[in-house]
């Protein structure tokens, strides 16, 4: 007899922003799958008898290929466990979801894709940093500043320079300095307002405000730690800033 796996998307850190199934089935868990980037609060939501499985990965360092991640939710189903696997904000939005799914249809384990509040939405909104902005901004893109087996970023430069459109970088720390020159060398103004977001929705949040032209320096100066998140565009002179952390912001307008 299989039992099922529920890929959970586990928002951005706030607890509060489980959506109410994935709250449900978190309770209810038989087994827990868990990447680094799920809160500790979220995770205290678990039955104390659950099965805690941590195969969480840090850049340049991934304590559980993505392989052996897809097998054991293969072994979980077939062993007849109701499992959530729980990812850090939407389990298809730079969670490799996708992968785990296409594993678990070849082993023929049932599986449900339960959607969450993704980084992008959920760390801007605690910035208020309006994503989209009437006559600002007419685009958004979402970018992931990492690439499998750290290659060097090969975007197309010139499409992601457009004024009218925000650009949201995940894991984009280590490579915000590639960032800004590849963006910069294709037009995008030094003067673009860039936000970074450290630890976004949590107690813990930072949130560091800089310009395009100034990004390389802010960064290694202001050491922000992952997981963090870029925002890249004129949206970011429209935030609303909340009572928080704020670093840089004067001196970026």
């Amino acid at each position: 007899m299989t039992g099922k796996i529920y890929l959970v998307g586990a928002g951005p850190g706030d607890p509060e922003l489980l959506t109410l199934k994935a709250a449900r089935l978190i309770a209810a868990a038989d087994v827990a799958v868990f990447d680094r980037l799920v809160a500790d609060a979220v995770l205290d939501l678990l039955p104390p008898a659950c099965l805690r499985i941590d195969v969480g990965k840090e850049t340049g360092r991934h304590s559980v290929p993505q392989a052996e991640i897809n097998a054991i939710l293969v072994r979980l189903g077939q062993a007849g466990h109701r499992v959530v696997r729980l990812k850090g904000g939407d389990p298809y939005i730079f969670g490799r979801g996708g992968e785990e799914a296409e594993a678990l249809v070849e082993a023929g384990i049932a599986f449900e894709v339960v959607p969450g509040i993704t980084a992008a939405a959920g760390c801007a909104a605690a910035a208020g940093i309006p994503l989209t902005h009437r006559g600002v901004a007419q685009g958004l893109r979402l970018l992931t500043g990492h690439r499998q087996d750290d290659r060097d970023l090969d975007f197309d430069w010139h499409r992601l320079a457009d004024p009218t459109c925000t650009l949201v970088v995940y894991m984009g720390v280590a490579s915000a300095e590639r960032l800004a020159g590849g963006l910069r060398g294709a037009g995008l103004p030094g003067e673009t307002p860039v936000a970074i977001i450290e630890r976004g929705t949590t107690p813990d949040q930072r949130t560091f405000f800089s310009r395009l032209d100034r990004l390389a320096a802010d960064m290694a100066r202001w050491q922000p730690k992952p997981p963090a998140l870029l925002i890249i565009g004129r949206v970011v002179d429209h935030a609303l800033v909340p009572h928080m952390d704020v670093i840089g912001r004067e001196a970026a307008q």
